[in-house]
């Protein structure tokens, strides 16, 4: 008896070494088990440091345009007028960074392939007339901000004064309308004196034919009428060589046809003469390659521009009347060799003053 109680008792002691063995031993293989599956998991969870960072600025982006969006709502309610300027201060400055972006493109591509400026597509030679022409007009601006502080007085100036300081991406739809009316109110008040210069210089005209020609065309602008062109292509000699060749314009002469083309007229005769020509041989080169695009392929934004450049005020004129405009003067200028560019010039003038639906 005492033999087998000793024996059960053993049997009890190894009985609960073994059961609580066998759960622990089973816990260790589900824990096991769990950490194995544990490790997918992890590895689904864990990114690499490249998607981290794709993560981090996906995350950055989409915060900033919330509150970016929370801003404008702002300003929109609190702050009307100051949200507008805001607005086109904004979309100025990425339509200019888009434009010089565009115009460094087209400077590499001439680079690489060895293409002059007259050689470009018509679309990419005034892309980079009118880039070079607003560049020169923030020139001054950056000049006036050197000075400690004078930006405060920069940005008050371009608050007063836009339409001399600002170039077009800055401007509303209202103050470019505006804008453009004035400029043009500004070269036609010379339109008057250029033909007056003209009748002066109808004697020194060596051949009687021409003589007739250039009065008859003088009297037809002055009583209000539209020129036909052949009527203008039958000056061409006289527009080729004395009195009326580029080199041989007298002074007075140049800076009304400066005020005209929208050129400043304070500088000297000679510098003066040399922009003009310059200024004429780029809108002649234009020309060509618009006459080899097709005024067809323009838009109306385009046929308007490329109409209000020549000297034409396209802004209340409807399209269809700009485009044949447009034909009539490239018409004379595919007509036209360098040594009677003094011809264009004056077509600025010629073709544009009583043409049907401007405004007097």
């Amino acid at each position: 008896m005492a033999l087998s109680r000793v024996c059960w008792a053993r049997s009890a002691v190894w009985g609960s070494a073994v059961t609580p063995g066998h759960f622990v031993t089973r816990r260790l293989q589900l824990g096991r088990s769990g950490l194995a599956w544990g490790a997918p998991r992890s590895s689904k969870l864990h990114l690499s440091p490249k998607a981290d960072v794709k993560n981090l600025m996906s995350y950055v982006v989409t915060k900033t345009k919330a509150i970016n969006g929370k801003y404008h709502r702002f300003l929109g309610r609190h702050f009307p007028r100051f949200y507008i300027l805001y607005t086109i201060l904004m979309k100025g400055l990425q339509m200019l960074w888009a434009d010089a972006k565009k115009a460094r493109r087209i400077k590499t591509n001439m680079w690489k392939h060895n293409i002059k400026f007259h050689q470009l597509p018509y679309r990419e030679m005034e892309h980079l007339r009118q880039f070079r022409q607003d560049v020169t007009k923030c020139l001054f601006l950056g000049i006036i901000s050197i000075p400690p502080f004078a930006n405060y007085l920069v940005f008050l100036l371009m608050y007063l004064f836009p339409r001399q300081l600002l170039i077009r991406h800055f401007w509303t739809p209202k103050q470019q309308t505006d804008f453009l009316d004035i400029y043009h109110a500004f070269r036609k008040q010379s339109h008057p004196e250029i033909i007056s210069y003209l009748e002066k210089v109808i004697p020194l005209i060596s051949d009687a034919g021409l003589r007739w020609r250039l009065t008859d065309l003088c009297t037809k602008i002055q009583r209000g009428t539209h020129p036909a062109i052949h009527d203008i292509l039958a000056l061409r000699e006289c527009f080729s060589n004395h009195p009326l060749g580029m080199n041989q314009l007298q002074a007075l002469h140049v800076k009304a046809l400066s005020r005209a083309m929208l050129l400043t007229s304070y500088l000297p005769p000679p510098l003066l003469r040399h922009r003009l020509k310059t200024h004429t041989t780029v809108i002649h080169q234009l020309d060509k390659a618009l006459a080899k695009l097709g005024i067809g392929q323009l838009t109306a934004q385009e046929v308007k521009s490329a109409c209000y450049l020549r000297g034409l005020n396209s802004t209340h004129i409807g399209e269809d009347r700009c485009r044949t405009w447009l034909g009539e003067w490239l018409q004379i200028s595919c007509s036209l060799k360098e040594a009677e560019l003094s011809l264009l010039l004056h077509n600025v003038v010629l073709l544009s003053t009583n043409y049907l639906g401007t405004r007097r």
